[in-house]
């Protein structure tokens, strides 16, 4: 691991054209190049913000081929960067849904790592309704990855509610959270969730994400942010199209996991069970 290296969170407000949003991508990532970045991560569904939520499955990619596969592997290799692609809908046996796949390319464009989203997102109130699992495959593995950069952990969006997700891959360097929030929830929990994220890791956190309102009428909350292992905020930004970029500092994780070993207290415990009505009533 380099004992510096800049790191960009891409925000975009994708669209449901799919060539469109990877033309914006495009730009995004040159801007990010341009600054000084080694290592760029995209938003979830960079790709595509549909009209409905099931125009993903109308553009789903078989694993290794597709134009939106091209894009990550050309573009990663012709600006020499390593590219945590967002999410892209990957095919999956239920003709009806697909994986949302976190998608990882090297500098040389070659696919090194993939991650499908495990947690799905479902919300109500009187104006929303979201129900990702109409749509998305669930995934079943936590994946991290040894890299130039450290060992990465990848996790999508409502992923980041669930720390047990975070503790089986521990420790990490740098932890990847590309996001399409909903504004309230974003208001709400999005800030406190990252930090939180970063502090019991003790482990960088980027979390690019959608920011804005999208042709669908939907609106994202946006405010990508690149965290420390102190929880402390790096860079952010708050809505529509952007690059937030900080430096990712060896030095910097060593010294708060030295001076706050909180990895290495962490201990294995039985949890705790809840006994059976009959078993209660039985006594």
């Amino acid at each position: 691991m380099p004992e510096k290296y800049r790191v960009a969170a891409v925000q975009m407000v994708s669209g449901p054209e799919v060539q469109a949003n990877l033309a914006a991508a495009d730009q995004l990532i040159a801007e990010a190049v341009s600054q000084g970045a080694s290592l760029v991560a995209l938003p979830e569904y960079f790709c595509v913000m549909g009209m409905r939520d099931s125009d993903k499955v109308a553009v789903r990619e078989p694993l290794g081929s597709g134009p939106v596969q091209d894009f990550l592997a050309t573009t990663a290799a012709r600006h020499g960067v390593w590219l945590v692609g967002g999410t892209t809908p990957l095919a999956c046996p239920d003709p009806g849904r697909v994986r949302n796949a976190c998608l990882v390319h090297d500098e040389k464009g070659r696919r090194v790592g993939r991650y499908d989203k495990i947690h799905l997102f479902g919300f109500q109130n009187e104006a929303e309704r979201y129900d990702e699992a109409a749509t998305i495959e669930p995934g079943e593995a936590a994946v991290a990855i040894d890299s130039p950069f450290g060992r990465l952990g990848l996790s999508v969006c409502y992923d980041i509610r669930f720390p047990e997700l975070y503790r089986s891959y521990a420790p990490v360097d740098v932890i990847f959270a590309p996001s399409a929030f909903t504004v309230p929830t974003g208001q709400a929990h999005w800030e406190t969730l990252l930090r939180a994220r970063a502090i019991e890791s003790l482990a960088y956190v980027v979390a690019p994400a959608q920011g804005g309102t999208h042709p669908s009428g939907r609106r994202t909350w946006g405010h990508s942010m690149i965290i420390d292992p102190w929880g402390e905020i790096l860079a952010s930004l708050e809505l529509g199209p952007g690059v937030a970029v900080a430096d990712i500092d060896a030095a910097r994780i060593a010294s708060v996991r030295a001076s706050l070993p909180a990895l290495q207290h962490r201990k294995d415990f039985l949890s705790a069970t809840r006994p059976s009505p009959s078993a209660v009533l039985s006594k």
